[in-house]
């Protein structure tokens, strides 16, 4: 070992081609160990960090893969849901009325309390109906009296009229000769007509956008 140290530092570095074997060797795997470090820092391990990047591509596509599949097993499915919610789409879209038709039902409205021998104080239709994207709501506020039976039968009329007539801020008080007083607002809803349709949706669109313009 002593030998070989001393071999060591005899060694000529601008002379290599005079080294011994071994030294050449070892010097060569050396120098081939170096080489690898290097590359391996340089290339391997941007390369490393572009195949981790790729697998976490691939296991997200692995999972959409797998959800399509999975919706293109269930489309018969799907697609009978998706017909039947049309069909009861459509179904409560019929017991909306047209603009022309709400008169008519307010008319139903009145007629329900009056057959039912109720006493009118009050009834006014609003001057205009509150729109939304997709319908528009036409309150009523009533306010009649009679005896109790009376009462639920007027509400039981008017819950099995051919529209839909919903009767909101029920509030019943005692009145004189044992009648009772019951105020409230009927909302009936109506389809919009196509200028109101477009102008909701005009409207919806623009305030989607930032600063609502």
């Amino acid at each position: 070992m002593k030998n070989f140290l001393e071999e060591l530092k005899q060694l000529d570095p601008k002379n290599p081609g005079n080294w011994p074997w071994i030294i050449k060797l070892a010097a060569l795997v050396g120098l081939f160990c170096l080489i690898f470090v290097i590359a391996y820092f340089a290339v391997f391990s941007s390369q490393r960090d572009d195949l981790e990047t790729e697998q976490k591509k691939e296991a997200t596509l692995k999972d959409t893969f797998l959800e399509k599949k999975k919706m293109a097993v269930n489309l018969e499915a799907y697609q009978q849901q998706r017909a039947e919610i049309e069909q009861s789409f459509s179904a409560l879209l019929k017991q909306l009325p047209t603009r022309s038709e709400v008169d008519a039902l307010i008319i139903d409205i009145n007629q329900a309390a009056l057959g039912r021998g109720l006493q009118f104080e009050l009834f006014k239709p609003a001057v205009t109906d509150t729109l939304t994207e997709f319908y528009a709501e036409k309150p009523v506020a009533l306010k009649v009296t009679g005896n109790y039976h009376d009462l639920g039968a007027f509400a039981s009329d008017v819950s099995k009229l051919p529209r839909i007539v919903l009767l909101n801020d029920l509030k019943i008080e005692a009145g004189q000769n044992g009648l009772l007083t019951m105020e409230a607002t009927a909302k009936t809803y109506r389809y919009l007509d196509p200028e109101e349709s477009a102008a909701q949706k005009k409207g919806a669109k623009a305030a989607a956008k930032p600063g609502g313009k």
